[in-house]
């Protein structure tokens, strides 16, 4: 897999049926090793081990209804009230991060209404905290440690 913007990680990677599989230590099973599951399984990492996030606090895939469809989040992560705080889009490496890209983040948080938007494909992150009063988004330089929120 490719070499990311993201700290390097020991996963645990197996093959089986010629698929490759990593494990997710938040859904506590092993996926299908995709482009964007890499770009996932790094970036939750990073937000346990360098940003200090509880992994009682992080969901994956977690299911949202928007206008009578099902939709999922990449990373859905709580603050310690349960409510949502920060949502993460990820793509594969090749995917460019666009304004459909937070179009996408954007209409998840209608209804989420998290504190913190980040969009990632492993080589360009980009954080934004959220202005519920001016109903706009100002682009940080990091997302906060989860100390800091």
């Amino acid at each position: 897999m490719q070499q990311l913007n993201l700290p390097s990680y020991k996963f645990r990677i197996k093959s089986s049926e010629n698929k490759y599989f990593i494990f997710d230590i938040i859904r506590k099973k092993n996926i299908v090793l995709t482009p964007e599951e890499w770009v996932r399984q790094h970036f939750i990492h990073y937000l346990i081990n360098e940003k200090k996030y509880p992994i009682s606090l992080i969901s994956v895939e977690k299911k949202l209804t928007i206008n009578k469809l099902t939709k999922r989040t990449d990373i859905l992560i709580f603050n310690k009230k349960g409510e949502p705080n920060i949502i993460v889009e990820c793509k594969a490496p090749s995917v460019k991060i666009t304004q459909d890209t937070f179009d996408q983040i954007a209409r998840y948080n209608l209804k989420l209404k998290a504190n913190y938007l980040i969009t990632t494909n492993g080589l360009e992150h980009f954080y934004c905290k959220m202005d519920f009063e001016n109903e706009c988004y100002i682009f940080l330089k990091d997302i906060p440690n989860y100390n800091n929120i």
